[in-house]
């Protein structure tokens, strides 16, 4: 039988390491996700949506939609999945959300 106790400890440890190893590199702003976060967020769809953020100044959700060409509650709903896994953040602008990266880097966790 596993130990969870003991995996999450290591899993904290070597995410702990891998975020001096980039620091020390000369990354600032990044985020670490592990490997199954991973897997489940970054969609192919959810991918296109971070890259068009961070290559295109977007004025709201409706627009982002309309430059990826797919319905507007099916990229908010991809938008508030980025949220919960803290890869954008939202600027408010009176009625408006402006999708944002919220960091510069994402990585995966490696495995070993």
């Amino acid at each position: 039988m596993f130990d969870v106790k003991a995996m999450a400890t290591t899993t904290r440890e070597r995410k702990s390491t891998f975020a001096r190893r980039l620091t020390r590199a000369g990354y600032e702003d990044f985020l670490i996700l592990e490997k199954a976060d991973a897997e489940s967020v970054l969609t192919e769809k959810r991918q296109e949506l971070l890259e068009t953020i961070a290559a295109e100044e977007t004025e709201s959700i409706s627009d982002l939609a309309e430059r990826v060409g797919r319905d507007v509650s099916a990229v908010h709903r991809d938008l508030d999945r980025l949220f919960t896994y803290s890869l954008i953040v939202y600027d408010d602008d009176g009625s408006r959300k402006i999708p944002r990266l919220k960091h510069q880097h994402v990585f995966v966790e490696p495995l070993v």
